[in-house]
């Protein structure tokens, strides 16, 4: 059974950074886009990065220049570091396996979730 848990949500001042951990037990994840999503109270899943096989990195337009992602297929495990955060980035991050070696941004190019970790930034 593939599982993916995430960890490293809280509460941060905006301003700060995070740095969010995704593990992932039953598979690895060598050969599979891993990315990472978000969502708001009230809105609607939204992409944040991926990172394919071969390790290249996507990332929304909204969130360049932010946030990094980065894997560790050694480790199963997926990164996603973000800096100059805003109140407008509290959320529950999601990660997710992506069904081959390359994914995009659609959640339904991803068949495992994990259950998510909150983000809160405060003013």
């Amino acid at each position: 059974q593939v599982q993916l848990v995430e960890s490293g949500g809280g509460l941060v001042q905006a301003g700060g950074s995070l740095r969010l951990t995704c593990v992932t037990s039953g598979s690895a994840i060598r050969g599979y886009a891993m990315a990472w999503f978000r969502q708001a109270p009230g809105k609607e899943r939204e992409f944040v990065a991926t990172i394919w096989g071969s390790g290249t990195a996507v990332y929304a337009d909204s969130m360049k220049g932010r946030f990094t992602i980065s894997r560790d297929d050694a480790k199963n495990t997926v990164i996603l570091q973000g800096t100059s955060l805003k109140v407008e980035d509290t959320a529950i991050y999601y990660c997710a396996r992506g069904r081959s070696a390359i994914g995009g941004s659609e959640a339904r190019e991803y068949d495992y979730w994990g259950q998510g970790t909150q983000v809160t930034v405060s003013s």
